[in-house]
């Protein structure tokens, strides 16, 4: 059982290999990102509570679900204390159950690429706005598998803090620039 009360930070590489199962679709993450709250620039919780991302701050083991760019809906598995304002992105995942309607929702796209990205992953698990701070249920990995951390991708505040967390190798992780995918 994972203890969404604790960190960020601690609570993502727990989630590798966890199994989050939405809307007719289930998914093992590969990949997530840590989001520290008030400590932490890039964080959406950075300046305090909004009415955007309260459902950030608690209670832990949520979604938060927003809108990214105006035409992604994103993720996060709330974590740290109620009140904290952390959480972890899910930002990659195998699809491991209910392949033909996470492909209706996302069309036709290489099979590693179903819930690579968080906008992809999101629109793969069918998330919504009234998500937004349902329960989350997980099933643990029967081992944890190895994981690699490094710095975020695809922010500007806070961009060498290394609370990306994911699955060496696998297919489905975001690639850096100049780096394959998985790497």
């Amino acid at each position: 059982m994972i203890d969404f009360t604790r960190p960020a930070d601690v609570v993502a590489p727990q989630l590798l290999g966890c199994v989050l199962s939405h809307r007719g679709v289930s998914v093992r993450l590969t990949e997530v990102e840590a989001y520290l709250g008030a400590e932490d620039a890039a964080a959406h919780t950075y300046r305090g509570m909004t009415p955007r991302n309260a459902a950030m701050f608690g209670p832990p083991g949520r979604l938060y679900v927003y809108l990214s760019y105006g035409i992604h809906l994103a993720g996060n598995l709330v974590c740290a204390p109620e009140g904290t304002g952390q959480g972890c992105l899910l930002r990659a995942g195998e699809v491991v159950a209910g392949q033909d309607l996470a492909y209706r929702r996302r069309g036709d796209v290489p099979f590693a690429r179903l819930a690579s990205g968080p906008g992809n992953l999101g629109r793969t698990l069918g998330l919504s706005l009234e998500d937004n701070g349902c329960e989350v249920q997980l099933e643990l990995p029967a081992e944890a598998p190895e994981w690699a951390v490094g710095p975020r991708i695809g922010i500007s505040r806070n961009t060498d803090a290394p609370l990306r967390f994911w699955i060496p190798g696998h297919p489905t992780v975001s690639a850096r620039r100049g780096r394959p995918r998985g790497a």
